[in-house]
């Protein structure tokens, strides 16, 4: 269930028309959403895309600094446009939120923060977490816990953790009115309920909308396509696919695991297009894939559908749950999950 479906309260009236002018009204971007729904309803994806790089605004980050990030599971949503959010408030933002979770609590929500700890909220930036400067900064928040019993330790624990980005939004920051924050992408790990209690606080602050971003198989191929092409310094993990079979009583799960090399070598074969892949790559990638399986196992893969995939630079689920494994394409795998989340705005 999506922790998101929760009954709203009024939002304030002025922002509230606002965003009924942007996205009910025949505005420029009400325009350019219905235009991206088209888009998606029958071009899901360009029919090319460039190899993930490692940027230039990456390059200039110490990789400690976003490591914190890395091989941790993160729960993926689409986020419309942030009204009156800024920057320069942060830290009144993390006294507000502190107090609604408190607030929460006290009405005695399931709220996961244990019985014996103060609960403090912040707010941070992530600095050159963008793939251009035009992009409005990733931002982090954290619920983070002091024991008040003595014999606890006295450090901070961290609850939950949840960030918000933009990474190559040009198609939706082009036509966003100055008073909306674009970052699309919301990234959640910890507990469901905390997610829950923060996206309530949001949506009520900044008269936003969070929805659920699945990866269906069409959006897993190419993720697996692109990973595979990537130049790793050292591969990490085995190229793994998980199909299911749909079944009775239940359902049938088939995993099917590659040496890395042999991967990015099956890759390399059907690679026709320098620095870019296609989508004609990316289905006879799979279909090799798929000749290859049948013909030890003589089962046919086409029939089933793709669930997960998991390479040296990342892994991701269709119910949008994605780990990334490989600071040098944290980027670029974050400028697809933006453009899937930018594509799933209404």
């Amino acid at each position: 269930m999506d922790p998101y479906d929760t009954p709203e309260s009024t939002p304030r009236h002025g922002a509230s028309s606002r965003l009924k002018d942007y996205f009910i009204g025949a505005t420029p971007l009400r325009k350019r959403l219905e235009s991206v729904r088209k888009q998606a309803s029958f071009v899901p994806t360009p029919p090319r895309r460039k190899i993930p790089q490692c940027s230039q605004l990456q390059e200039d980050n110490d990789p400690q600094k976003f490591a914190f990030l890395l091989h941790k599971q993160w729960t993926l949503y689409s986020l419309t446009p942030l009204y009156k959010f800024s920057y320069t408030n942060l830290k009144e933002y993390s006294r507000l939120l502190s107090a609604f979770i408190a607030a929460e609590k006290q009405k005695g929500l399931a709220v996961e923060v244990g019985e014996d700890f103060n609960i403090k909220v912040t707010f941070s930036t992530l600095l050159g977490m963008k793939g251009t400067q035009r992009d409005p900064e990733a931002f982090l928040v954290q619920i983070l816990s002091k024991s008040q019993l003595p014999s606890e330790n006295r450090g901070q624990k961290v609850l939950w953790t949840g960030w918000f980005c933009c990474v190559f939004g040009d198609s939706l920051l082009e036509t966003v009115p100055e008073d909306f924050t674009c970052v699309p992408l919301f990234l959640a790990n910890g507990a469901e309920t905390n997610t829950a209690i923060v996206g309530t606080w949001f949506q009520k602050t900044f008269d936003c909308h969070f929805s659920s971003l699945a990866i269906n198989a069409f959006n897993l191929s190419w993720m697996a396509a692109m990973w595979t092409a990537c130049k790793m310094d050292q591969y990490m993990a085995t190229t793994e696919f998980l199909w299911s079979v749909p079944c009775s009583p239940q359902s049938l799960d088939i995993s099917y695991a590659i040496h890395p090399e042999d991967a990015k070598a099956l890759w390399d074969s059907v690679h026709k297009t320098p620095g870019e892949v296609t989508q004609e790559e990316v289905d006879l990638f799979m279909d090799c894939l798929y000749s290859h399986f049948h013909r030890h196992f003589k089962i046919h893969l086409s029939a089933t559908r793709l669930v997960r995939v998991s390479t040296s630079v990342a892994s991701a689920h269709t119910d949008g749950k994605i780990k990334i494994l490989c600071h040098k394409y944290l980027i670029g795998v974050l400028a697809y999950l933006t453009e899937l989340a930018i594509f799933q705005i209404d």
